[in-house]
């Protein structure tokens, strides 16, 4: 079949991305799900720093590719071999396909599974091979998923079943933000309640840490960012307390609000003097967790003397250490009780033909959650 997609061919693009255009709407061919796969018509899309991050040339791939991992839609076919979801089952995507039979995946750890990884960097999917060309020219799949398109063709085990209610826009940032921001506080860092809590960089997935905090209990929910008007929702969304962190005394107010230091701080901004800002304002016996992806170059200074004698914790979270099949459903239910308010990140749902300007947006740092919603 044909489909509309939005196809990145080189990296590095100048800004505005509202001018240079980046990502090209074009038409490509969608093969037929094979074996294990499945068709989606994909319903809505969120804009991710991962994808910009892909654009700007911080996290290079394979190009020409179609972009867009965090995404829902529904079932328009399945495979051969898929006798678990039926067409016009409603699904959010994972953007790390778990095979679940390598190590990782028997182990509970599905988002460092090791076919997935390979077949992640290869822009290809699970089962290997891509399913999207333009005449004889293969597109790569992003993340086994390439949702910024009407539709897809993915793994099955790049999909979750998800209750036909729930409105896709909604849906949607389950599939990164939630499981990323909530998973690198409750699950990665092991919040315990009562503790005191730290998150830095207050865009989609470091708000759905302050969201994941707040539902898991903290004392202290201590919201840092540059701009004014995330610090002011982070407090809306629950913060107890907010805190400038180009101020000279950042860490030092940190600090004094939580008694010394916090017991974890989560890091979701990507820049290294954010992750050095989160492990100053790490207490004794702390853990500071990083969700974020900064260049591949970037380095970190820290004293071995310091993280022994205070027995302190680093920490990297990718997929927020979830098992994607077990821990959406779980969030889900969650929201739709009350207690995970994701529907408040949503501050833009754009049309297709607007992704560049909403790239332009994020990189600005104006906007929270952006979807695309598909007519």
């Amino acid at each position: 079949m044909k489909t509309r997609a939005a196809v990145l061919r080189e990296m590095g693009a100048e800004r505005p991305y509202g001018t240079s255009q980046p990502l090209k709407i074009e038409e490509v061919e969608l093969d037929a799900p094979e074996h294990g796969e499945i068709l989606v018509r994909v319903r809505a899309a969120g804009l991710c720093h991962s994808d910009l991050s892909v654009i700007d040339g911080n996290r290079p791939r394979p190009l020409p590719m179609a972009l867009g991992h965090e995404a829902a839609g529904e079932v328009l076919e399945v495979g051969p071999g898929v006798t678990d979801l039926e067409v016009g089952d409603h699904v959010v995507f994972s953007f790390v396909p778990s095979c679940g039979t390598c190590d990782y995946c028997l182990g509970g750890r599905a988002a460092l599974c090791a076919p997935g990884a390979v077949a992640n960097n290869e822009g290809v999917l699970l089962g290997g091979g891509h399913r999207l060309h333009q005449g004889d020219t293969t597109v790569n799949h992003h993340l086994g998923v390439s949702g910024f398109a009407e539709h897809a063709v993915t793994s099955r085990r790049s999909a979750v079943r998800i209750p036909k209610d729930l409105p896709f826009d909604i849906a949607a940032v389950f599939g990164c933000a939630v499981l990323t921001g909530v998973g690198a506080v409750v699950h990665t860092a092991n919040l315990r309640a009562g503790q005191s809590v730290l998150v830095v960089g207050l865009g989609g997935v470091g708000l759905s840490a302050v969201l994941g905090a707040v539902a898991g209990g903290a004392r202290q929910v201590i919201a840092a960012d540059i701009a004014q008007d995330k610090l002011d929702m982070a407090k809306s969304l629950g913060a107890t307390h907010v805190v400038n962190s180009t101020d000279e005394d950042a860490v030092e107010q940190v600090k004094a609000i939580s008694g010394g230091g916090v017991d974890i701080a989560a890091e979701f901004a990507g820049v290294g003097p954010a992750l050095e800002f989160a492990f100053a304002a790490t207490g004794k016996g702390g853990s500071t967790v990083t969700a974020g992806l900064p260049h591949p170059s970037t380095r970190l200074a820290v004293s071995p003397v310091q993280m022994v004698a205070e027995e302190r914790r680093f920490l990297g979270s990718y997929l927020g250490g979830h098992v994607p099949a077990l821990d959406i459903p779980e969030y889900i239910a969650l929201y739709q009780a009350g207690r995970l308010p994701v529907d408040k990140l949503l501050t833009h749902r754009l049309k297709l033909d607007e992704i560049n300007e909403g790239f332009e947006r994020l990189a600005k740092g104006e906007a929270i959650r952006q979807v695309i919603v598909f007519d």
